[in-house]
């Protein structure tokens, strides 16, 4: 089984978030620019966090000049995996047929749930 990775408050996370969607090695600025479009934060406040996913090794950090390189040492599939397997442990008992129960429930609409059976049928997931 796979190492279990930690779950992020939710600041770090809207961090990694921003961070998944550049191309790596990716500057401070950058990650400003993606986060201020929904939870507009300060510098300062933004720094802090990047320093807490250095230390939490879920990412490196490289210098150039004057500029921080960010690097994320876990994907985003990994995190998600993790943290989908933690859900089914922890919320559902380690049920899957109540996750699945759980997710018919959960307003996905029709399509949404042809489209999930039709991965897992063509063994894509």
């Amino acid at each position: 089984m796979k190492e279990t990775i930690r779950r992020l408050p939710d600041a770090e996370l809207e961090v990694m978030q921003a961070v998944w969607a550049c191309e790596p090695p990716v500057a401070r600025t950058d990650i400003e620019t993606i986060v201020g479009q929904t939870h507009p934060m300060a510098v300062t406040t933004l720094l802090t966090l990047l320093t807490r996913l250095v230390e939490k090794k879920f990412l490196s950090v490289a210098k150039e000049g004057r500029r921080s390189l960010y690097t994320p040492l876990v994907t985003r599939h990994d995190y998600l995996a993790s943290q989908s397997r933690r859900f089914i442990d922890k919320v559902c008992g380690g049920s899957l047929s109540a996750f699945a129960s759980a997710l018919c429930d959960s307003g996905l609409e029709k399509e949404e749930l042809r489209q999930l059976r039709d991965l897992l049928e063509r063994g894509q997931l």
